[in-house]
């Protein structure tokens, strides 16, 4: 017989409900000797190592700035809002953060690559490679040459890629396309380097494209018929159909067909 089923059921009880009790009370135990453990100063973040795209930005700056708002050990820290706290950092477009045993902590920083100014003179600011517009100090841009893209924010990315489309037909001429602005109402209007303004008119950026490719196809002939080259252009309107008006240095406007494909 079996002498655990001959004690009486108190008995039994009992005797569970002292081993439960044993179990919840090392399981506690467990529970605040971890507790203990992440609260431990061995496990405090003490370094913070930032690599990556650091041309706009300090890094002894960034520790500073990120490590009073901090809070937790290596198990508790928040890394999302540590990401939160950099990405926030103007010129950091990307953060990643990762912990590195026992009390480390890693960055990788990507900033934004400038590709053009966005926006009026007066509210200027900056686009990147990706065609995101970002807040930072227009001062800092180190390129000379930035073009100026302008219009309603959400198409910004468009912009950037129909100024990629038109900007080396310009170059294949001499002429260095400088800005490019479309109005709310669809317009397209392109200003060169030598200050000269063409109104390409209303399109997608690949109607536009072939209206700027017939153009710049048959400018050299008219310009030269004048005595003149490309860089005299003051103006250009390309919304007539089939044609376009220019205005050279020296010469009245004309109205030249164009040429077909």
């Amino acid at each position: 017989m079996n002498p655990t089923t001959s004690l009486p059921a108190d008995i039994r009880l009992m005797n569970w409900t002292t081993n439960a009790l044993i179990w919840i009370f090392v399981g506690l135990a467990l529970v605040a000797l971890f507790s203990l453990l992440m609260r431990s100063p061995l496990f405090a973040i003490k370094t913070i190592s930032v690599s990556g795209d650091v041309l706009h930005n300090n890094v002894p700056t960034l520790r500073a700035n990120l490590a009073p708002k901090l809070s937790g050990s290596f198990f508790t820290l928040d890394l999302a809002k540590a990401r939160e706290v950099l990405e926030a950092v103007p010129w950091v477009r990307k953060a990643v953060v990762r912990r590195e045993f026992p009390n480390q902590l890693k960055v990788i920083l990507q900033e934004h690559q400038t590709a053009a100014y966005w926006g009026p003179e007066s509210e200027l600011r900056l686009l990147n490679t990706e065609g995101e517009i970002f807040e930072a100090n227009v001062d800092e841009v180190s390129q000379d040459a930035l073009p100026r893209l302008s219009g309603p924010n959400d198409q910004a990315k468009y912009l950037l890629s129909a100024f990629r489309l038109m900007q080396p037909a310009f170059a294949a001429r001499g002429l260095d396309l400088n800005q490019l602005e479309l109005s709310d109402r669809g317009g397209w209007q392109a200003r060169l380097e030598n200050g000269a303004s063409i109104q390409l008119g209303r399109g997608n950026a690949q109607e536009i494209q072939e209206r700027v490719r017939l153009f710049l196809k048959t400018l050299t002939q008219v310009t030269t018929h004048y005595g003149r080259n490309p860089e005299a252009l003051e103006s250009a309107d390309l919304r007539h159909k089939d044609g376009y008006a220019v205005r050279l240095r020296g010469v009245t406007t004309t109205i030249t067909p164009m040429a077909k494909k």
